[in-house]
């Protein structure tokens, strides 16, 4: 595991702090068990996450190791369940909430599929739920991407692929191979810090300033929230309800660009502009929030990678804002300034650091970190074309991403020409969704008549 990744895997000693990726998709029509067991078992043999479990070593300070499980059972992680009531979407979304509050297995793969059969209308529907230690949502779209096709005829995939083989040396060598690795981080470290140095002496003047940004920008990175900015949204809890809408993609671009801005500044504002609404329905005004988004970090050499490559970002937004074309814009100026933050080129190296803390230390730091934010957002680039799974066609994908101590996360995933937006909420902190959801459309609407 990397450094980064650990640290979630970490701090779900508290679990509140869970790191659970959820989405639900909807088919066409019925997907046939044995091509779906065929495609799912071929999967898990050239995807290497999916076969791999957490390994960890106690008396190393490195962190846990990614290896093959010996006792993999694909039928654990792929399970088939009939739809309850007339099989709609909520009946859909509410299979799907106790499959996302249960906690991982940790003996076992981070991942669980579940098939939902006798949707209204002769559909089916598909519950993937995955521990974000694997993969961010970016690389979770390429994953996906590993089990759908571009057309309804399923293509000529060749035999079964091998099974990798588990890999389990004896617990000294597992320690062995666990201190090398650690050794060979520190020297890493090291090296970089005595290069920083090196630098510093030879050219002070060009150095230091920004030796001093890059500490003050690691301080805000890690400046705890105590307490939420929300007088409404306070409570917490390990329950969750799922929710959805669509918004046009067209749409959405067109209203951004009358503000000079992008897709995921009209998002950004769209949101902002419910939660102001959800307050003021409730009697409470509130001058901003504060949001917690990761922002990407791939280039060129990492982009075909599918692991976790993104930088969490926390910050106040504005929801006083009644104008939209202005609120995208300030927006985009926030996005741009944490995209320029000096820390992101640091976090592997601070979670590096974090991650030799005692446990209970670094769950603390993160408890106080995450659960004074208000609510979480995402923006997934997903699938531009029509996609099919095991003869059936995808109608829609709506991501619900962990709250991690927040009171709701909002996600939107692209797919075709329509933005779906998934918006899992904490029933302690939003006791009354539809109004939620009420508030967030009503925004939207307002954003999307500027196109």
């Amino acid at each position: 595991m990397s450094d980064s990744d650990a640290l979630m895997w970490r701090v779900e000693t508290d679990p509140v702090l869970r790191s659970t990726i959820t989405s639900v998709a909807i088919y066409d029509r019925a997907v046939p068990r044995d091509r779906v067991i065929d495609r799912i078992d071929r999967a898990s043999r050239v995807v290497p996450r999916l076969r791999q479990r957490v390994l960890g070593a106690p008396l190393s300070p490195a962190p846990p190791r990614w290896v093959v499980d010996e006792h993999f059972d694909l039928k654990y992680h792929l399970r088939f369940v009939t739809a309850p009531g007339a099989g709609t979407l909520r009946d859909l979304l509410d299979v799907a909430e106790p499959i996302a509050m249960q906690s991982f297995d940790r003996s076992r793969p981070l991942w669980e599929f579940t098939i939902v059969e006798g949707l209204e209308g002769g559909r089916s529907g598909v519950i993937m739920k995955i521990h974000h230690s694997i993969t961010d949502g970016v690389g979770g779209v390429k994953l996906m991407m590993s089990l759908l096709d571009l057309s309804e005829e399923e293509p000529d995939l060749g035999p079964m692929p091998e099974a990798p083989q588990p890999d389990a040396p004896s617990w000294p060598v597992r320690i062995i191979d666990s201190a090398e690795h650690e050794r060979r981080r520190q020297a890493g470290i090291a090296s970089r810090l005595l290069g920083h140095t090196t630098r510093l002496l030879t050219n002070p003047g060009e150095v230091g300033p920004q030796a001093v940004a890059n500490v003050q920008s690691m301080g805000r990175m890690l400046a705890p929230a105590f307490e939420q900015l929300s007088p409404l949204m306070t409570g917490r809890s390990l329950s969750v309800r799922f929710d959805t809408f669509t918004v046009p993609v067209p749409e959405l671009k067109a209203a951004a660009k009358r503000a000079d801005a992008k897709l995921n500044d009209a998002f950004l504002a769209g949101v902002a502009g419910g939660l102001r609404r959800y307050h003021e329905r409730h009697g409470e005004g509130v001058e901003a929030l504060r949001m917690s988004m990761p922002i990407n970090v791939r280039n060129e050499s990492t982009a075909g990678l599918a692991g976790n490559q993104f930088a969490p970002a926390r910050f106040p937004i504005p929801l006083n804002i009644g104008d939209p074309v202005a609120a995208m814009r300030v927006m985009r100026e926030l996005v741009v300034a944490q995209r320029n933050e000096p820390s992101l080129g640091f976090l592997e190296g601070m979670a590096g650091v974090l991650n030799r803390l005692p446990r209970v230390l670094v769950t603390e730091l993160f408890g106080r970190m995450l659960k004074g934010i208000d609510f979480v957002t995402s923006n997934v680039p997903g699938i531009p074309v029509p996609v099919w799974f095991a003869g059936a066609r995808l109608e829609a994908m709506y991501p619900f991403g962990p709250m991690a101590g927040s009171a709701m996360n909002i996600t939107l995933l692209s797919y075709v020409d329509d933005c779906e937006i998934g918006v899992n909420t904490d029933p302690a902190a939003v006791p009354d969704p539809e109004v939620l959801i009420e508030c967030l459309v009503d925004s939207f609407d307002e954003i999307r008549k500027l196109a």
